[in-house]
């Protein structure tokens, strides 16, 4: 399965469309470009693998695999990028501006069922981050 991440950069926030097949399946979050610095920046377009991961903060969720220079770079709800995201992407039902969005755990929800559908399957999972 590929996923395709593509982004509208803003100085407060990172903003994007996520889509599978040419099918819309959220919208989503993440703070704005600051050159890939830890805690401050979105992460590099590029392509990554996702996996399951689990934590007692965010129960099952999403991890992105080898991001250049950073690590634990994760995919679980939020609404505001700013206050509550230190480099990971959020899933959002709506965009309500630069690196905020609503109804965040309903997209996400959406997206790791799809996404643990395929990893359970024995498929992989690529996002493509442009």
């Amino acid at each position: 399965m590929i996923l395709f991440l593509t982004r509208t950069y803003f100085p407060e926030g990172t903003n994007g469309k996520l889509e599978c097949e040419g099918k819309l399946i959220s919208y989503t979050i993440e703070l704005p470009w600051k050159r890939n610095e830890r805690g401050i920046s979105c992460i590099p377009e590029g392509k990554y693998f996702i996996r399951k991961r689990y934590s007692a903060k965010y129960k099952w969720h999403l991890e992105l695999v080898d991001v250049p220079n950073r690590t634990y770079i994760l995919i679980h709800p939020a609404n505001n990028a700013q206050k509550e995201l230190r480099g990971c992407i959020a899933p959002v039902t709506k965009l309500s501006g630069p690196g905020l969005g609503l109804m965040s755990r309903k997209a996400f929800t959406k997206l790791k069922d799809l996404v643990y559908k395929a990893l359970d399957s024995k498929e992989s999972v690529e996002l493509i981050v442009q």
